[in-house]
């Protein structure tokens, strides 16, 4: 794990890896811009960003400055930005920025995979929406995330959103290498036993996963149709279920 920092006295701080200047998706029923903040502490075989999210560093003194700045000159075509990653809740600054994007009269919203559940708890009073990635369920999620023992800590931040008022989803990408059509039903029906009512499945994209193993083809993988009939079945249990890629 990559050990937290204490926020320090004076300016933001945020090292920022990438931008979105609209993305309609990241966060439902809002015009959201989207900053990405660079660093994770896990090590997924599929992930994509790695490459462009690098590893945590300590940020410039100037650029969340830049890109509040930015952000201000989107208003009226966005009325949202998400924080996502890397892992946003890395970074000690970030309930500062959730309250600065708030003065600017943005929603803000978060994507996480929960590993510091102490970070996310003062952070949900300034939350307008969480997407919550469950990448398994209890020791798969550590072997999914190459970090042994972060289920617990996800399972903490899960449970604070149960337990809480803010809108959320879970997110489960799935790569064939990671799942099969059985341990996703049965992850899907734990979340759903949790009280989940959100839930989308999002399918791994191999062109630039960070494992190069992940970036083959897989000659077991369950042809798209018996994920359908799965999706489809698993409706009935969900609010809101779907499948994305």
């Amino acid at each position: 794990m990559i050990p937290l920092q204490d926020a320090l006295a004076g300016e933001i701080r945020l090292p920022i890896a990438g931008f979105d200047a609209r993305d309609d998706h990241a966060f439902p029923g809002r015009r959201a811009a989207v900053v990405h903040l660079q660093g994770c502490p896990l090590q997924c075989g599929y992930c994509e960003t790695a490459s462009r999210m690098g590893p945590a560093r300590r940020a410039a003194p100037d650029e969340w400055r830049a890109m509040e700045a930015l952000l201000a000159t989107r208003l009226g075509e966005i009325d949202a930005v998400v924080f996502s990653g890397g892992e946003p809740t890395l970074h000690p600054d970030l309930p500062a920025a959730a309250d600065a994007c708030r003065a600017l009269g943005l929603a803000v919203g978060l994507h996480t995979a929960g590993p510091y559940p102490e970070r996310l708890e003062a952070l949900l009073p300034r939350l307008d929406w969480v997407a919550l990635d469950t990448k398994g369920r209890g020791a798969d999620f550590d072997r999914i995330s190459g970090r042994p023992g972060i289920w617990r800590r996800h399972a903490r931040s899960l449970s604070l959103l149960l337990e809480g008022n803010t809108p959320f989803e879970c997110r489960t990408t799935v790569h064939w290498r990671d799942f099969t059509l059985e341990e996703l039903e049965r992850l899907a029906m734990t979340l759903a036993d949790c009280g989940v009512r959100r839930y989308a499945i999002q399918l791994a994209r191999r062109e630039r996963c960070l494992d190069p193993g992940y970036c083959e083809p897989l000659a077991e993988a369950p042809p798209r149709e018996a994920l359908e009939t799965l999706v489809r079945r698993l409706r009935r249990h969900f609010e809101h279920l779907e499948l994305r890629g």
